[in-house]
């Protein structure tokens, strides 16, 4: 199921939550919509999901306008962050209740209601909680409940609003590897909303970095994180080192390293440089840069920097020279990417 989002704009009071919002989805793609708090991606969701409708634009699921059409016409799987389950239904009616609550005639027979709620069941590999509760499983087994649900409307496009959210970090972890290989083998498309970076780039095919109701940038994990087009996908996505500088001739001259310069095709004028802390170079001898400290991880080592008043970490592999504490060294930033100043 392909969709296509055209030029949606959706505000509350005064707030834009979105603001010209396009963007097309392959049939079988998993997206991901990542953004700070408020940046439009909720609200985005559930627009798709048909529980919010847009002030102007369309949305064409598999080129099918969904202008006016209910939720429950849609044909949507949403899963929400905090379950949504019913307390009082054990785990197997809950699965089922989307199906038993469509008109009578649009039902499937009981027995099959049953079937398809027991290979949910066994999919999800909670074949044994069927008879329990919500109160009776965990935050884990809730959350396969809860996608159970979701899939037992058999949708081609499924929708969850930070799945993973309440639960703790093993436990996530396990479930964004169960989650995507379940979406490869029952062929969905899905979209998925987070805050979450590593989760994105984890799971996605393709990541939407939202920002204040528009989509600021598209593109594959990899090449978001390594050749990122603007300063605020770079500094969102994974950690960043910042230095100002002046753009002149092709090369950057950076403020706090008077004999450092970086070639680069940025226009003249005021500018940003922005690395990686495992992009930076320690190069061995009398310079501006001091280490702070020093901290094995594993096969890292993390070397405190300090030039001037800013300070920031260098990631280098272990065997790899790093300046002792109180050493000075010059710093290699040659694979820094520059950016206009904003």
């Amino acid at each position: 199921m392909s969709v296509e989002l055209r030029n949606l704009c959706k505000a509350f009071g005064h707030v834009m939550a979105l603001d010209d919002v396009g963007l097309t989805i392959a049939q079988g793609e998993f997206l991901a919509l990542l953004g700070p708090s408020g940046s439009g991606k909720t609200t985005l969701l559930r627009v798709l999901a048909g529980l919010e409708f847009v002030d102007a634009g369309d949305i064409l699921i598999d080129g099918r306008s969904m202008h006016g059409v209910p939720a429950r016409h849609r044909g949507v799987g949403f899963v929400f962050q905090h379950y949504a389950l019913f307390r009082h239904m054990t785990v197997t009616r809950n699965i089922a209740f989307g199906i038993n609550v469509r008109p009578r005639h649009q039902r499937p027979k009981a027995r099959e209601v049953r079937a398809r709620v027991q290979s949910l069941l066994d999919l999800m590999e909670i074949g044994h909680l069927g008879q329990r509760y919500p109160e009776q499983i965990s935050g884990g087994q809730r959350q396969r409940v809860a996608l159970a649900r979701a899939l037992a409307i058999e949708p081609k496009l499924l929708l969850l609003d930070e799945p993973f959210g309440a639960l703790d970090a093993k436990v996530r972890k396990s479930l964004r590897i169960w989650l995507r290989a379940l979406h490869d083998k029952m062929g969905l498309t899905s979209i998925f909303v987070t805050h979450d970076q590593t989760e994105a780039m984890e799971m996605a095919d393709r990541i939407a970095v939202m920002r204040s109701g528009h989509i600021e940038e598209v593109g594959t994990p990899a090449k978001l994180y390594a050749e990122p087009e603007s300063i605020f996908v770079h500094e969102f996505l994974g950690e960043s080192v910042r230095f100002s500088g002046i753009v002149a001739g092709g090369r950057m001259q950076i403020d706090a390293l008077p004999d450092a310069d970086v070639a680069t095709g940025c226009p003249p004028g005021r500018a940003v440089a922005l690395i990686r802390p495992h992009e930076i170079g320690l190069v061995p001898g009398s310079g501006p840069a001091r280490c702070e400290s020093q901290e094995a991880l594993g096969p890292l080592r993390r070397t405190r920097i300090g030039v001037f008043d800013q300070t920031f970490d260098v990631l280098t592999p272990e065997g790899m020279w790093t300046p002792a504490v109180g050493e000075t060294c010059s710093l290699d930033l040659t694979r820094a990417r520059i950016y206009p100043a904003e």
